[in-house]
C-alpha cells in the first residue's frame, strides 16, 4: 500500500492530492493513458528540478525531511497559492516559509465596509511598512485626514517624527516615539521588508536626531495592544485602547482599532462626526 495516503504521512498525502489536481496538458505533458489524474511524480520532479527518486520518497514518507529550498521548488512546480505553500512548509518542516515581502495592492471594498461598520470607533488598515491604506471617518475626525495627504505622508513612522501636529498631539511624545520605532522595526523584519524600508529609515535619520538615536538603540517592541493618549483640538484629551489585528489572507496588512477608554468619549466622537467637523491631525 502507498504510504502517502496514510495518516502517518500527511506531507505525502498532501503532495499527492495537489499533483492530482493539475492538468498535464496545461504544462505541455502528453495526456496519453494515465492510471491516475493529474501529473505523474516524475513530471513534478522535472518541474521542480529535483530527482524523481527523491520526490517519490517524499510522497512515500522516506528519506528524511526536505530542505526549505526543495519545498519551495515543489510549491512552484505544483502552482501552490501562498496559503497552500505555507501549509506545505508546515507539514514538511513544522514552520512556515520565510516571509516574502510584496507591496500591498490596497484594500477590498469588503475591508473598507468593515472599517466603516466600526464607527464611531476609529479604525485603520496599515501595511507591514506602516503606510496607512484605508481608514474610516472616525479616524479622519480624531486622528488625521489621510485622504487629504499625499501617499508618501501617510506613513505612521514618518508622521511621528516629521509632522509637528502629530507630535503636539501626543501626551508623552518620547515614550510613544520609542514604542513606535521598536514596533516598526519588528513589523518590517517579520515582513521581510528590510530593503523596502531602508530609504525611509535613512531619510528619517537625516531629518530627525531623535529618530537617529532611537534607531541606533536597536530596541524592539511587540505591536500588540496598548493605550494611546491624544490631545484633540475640539474634544481635549482622550485615551484610546489600541489593538492590532491580522487580516486573514492578507499578511501584508493589519487593522488597528482605537477604542475610547471612556464610553462617554465614544458618544462625543459620534457627535463630532455628525456635526461634520474634520477635527484635528493627531496620528
Amino acid at each position: 500500500m502507498d504510504q502517502s495516503v496514510g495518516v502517518g504521512n500527511p506531507l505525502g498525502a498532501y503532495l499527492r492530492d495537489r499533483r492530482a489536481r493539475l492538468d498535464p496538458a496545461a504544462f505541455g505533458f502528453p495526456e496519453g493513458r494515465r492510471r491516475t489524474p493529474g501529473l505523474r511524480r516524475e513530471e513534478v520532479a522535472q518541474r521542480a528540478n529535483i530527482s524523481p527518486t527523491w520526490y517519490t520518497w517524499l510522497e512515500q514518507g522516506r528519506g528524511g525531511p526536505p530542505s526549505a529550498e526543495v519545498l519551495g521548488r515543489i510549491a512552484s512546480a505544483l502552482m501552490l497559492t501562498d496559503l497552500e505553500r505555507e501549509h506545505l512548509f508546515l507539514l514538511g518542516l513544522g514552520r512556515p516559509p520565510e516571509t516574502r515581502y510584496r507591496q500591498s495592492a490596497g484594500v477590498t471594498p469588503r475591508l473598507q465596509r468593515v472599517l466603516d461598520a466600526l464607527e464611531p470607533t476609529p479604525a485603520l488598515i496599515r501595511t507591514a511598512t506602516w503606510d496607512v491604506v484605508a481608514w474610516n471617518r472616525a479616524v479622519r475626525v480624531m486622528l488625521a485626514d489621510y485622504g487629504a495627504l499625499p501617499p508618501k505622508e501617510r506613513n505612521l513612522l514618518r508622521r511621528m517624527f516629521v509632522d509637528p501636529d502629530s507630535r503636539a498631539a501626543q501626551h508623552d511624545w518620547e515614550r510613544v516615539a520609542r514604542f513606535v520605532v521598536g514596533a516598526f522595526r519588528v513589523d518590517a523584519a517579520r515582513a521581510g521588508a528590510a530593503a523596502e524600508v531602508q530609504p525611509l529609515v535613512d531619510e528619517l535619520r537625516r531629518l530627525s536626531p531623535e529618530f537617529e538615536a532611537m534607531w541606533r538603540d536597536n530596541q524592539v517592541q511587540g505591536p500588540g495592544e496598548g493605550v494611546k493618549h491624544i490631545r484633540h483640538p475640539v474634544l481635549g484629551e482622550i485615551s484610546f485602547e489600541h489593538s492590532s489585528f491580522a487580516i486573514d489572507g492578507r499578511p501584508d496588512l493589519s487593522m488597528i482599532v482605537y477604542n475610547p477608554v471612556e464610553a462617554a468619549d465614544l458618544e462625543r466622537i459620534g457627535s463630532l462626526m455628525q456635526a461634520g467637523s474634520a477635527g484635528g491631525d493627531q496620528a
